[in-house]
């Protein structure tokens, strides 16, 4: 790990964020192991609104060399504050499309780990022997979002105000009526 002088702006806005985000839900199928993984899009998706609306920046920067591929991932903060890691892996398959499969996979599992967003690894643990047990599917039936009464939803606008709710959290898990949606929106 690489980071600024001093990291305790970016420190705190990385523990406010983080306490925000939620992890990514699977939303990708791997055909080879047929399991599902959250793919770059949906965890870049899940992370960038949070960490934005806390200062933060997400930069990534790949590179290959002599069969390695690379990326530098660096968390920037508005303070000029910074932290990076650097993960590289091997490339199996010598040309474009493998450095960019490798590419993606490095830039996916390092934002997931610098960011603090689980997700569960189905092809490594299958990969070192460790089989997710089979469960029997249930159907699943959407979940409804809780409304807030105004009262909460008052407190809550309040909170985004003085900096101890994210807007991005109140406006993505409840279900709001048009006019508090928008009086969110003005925040």
């Amino acid at each position: 790990m690489n980071k600024s002088e001093s990291i305790a702006a970016i420190s705190a806005a990385i523990a406010k964020a983080q306490n925000e985000v939620e992890n990514a839900s699977k939303n990708a199928n791997n055909p080879h192991f047929k399991s599902k993984y959250a793919d770059l899009a949906e965890l870049l998706n899940t992370v960038r609104p949070v960490f934005s609306f806390h200062g933060l920046a997400i930069l990534q920067m790949p590179s290959f060399d002599c069969g390695v591929a690379s990326v530098e991932t660096v968390l920037s903060h508005s303070s000029g504050e910074w932290i990076s890691s650097i993960c590289s892996a091997p490339v199996t398959k010598q040309d474009a499309q493998g450095v960019g499969s490798a590419i993606t996979y490095l830039r996916r599992y390092s934002l997931a780990a610098m960011c603090g967003v689980a997700q569960e690894d189905d092809d490594a643990n299958s990969a070192v022997g460790h089989q997710k047990p089979q469960t029997p599917k249930q159907p699943t039936t959407a979940q409804a979002k809780p409304t807030l009464t105004q009262e909460r939803f008052d407190a809550a606008c309040e909170k985004i105000t003085n900096g101890t709710f994210s807007k991005v959290r109140l406006l993505s898990e409840f279900d709001l009526t048009t006019e508090q949606r928008n009086h969110a929106n003005s925040l």
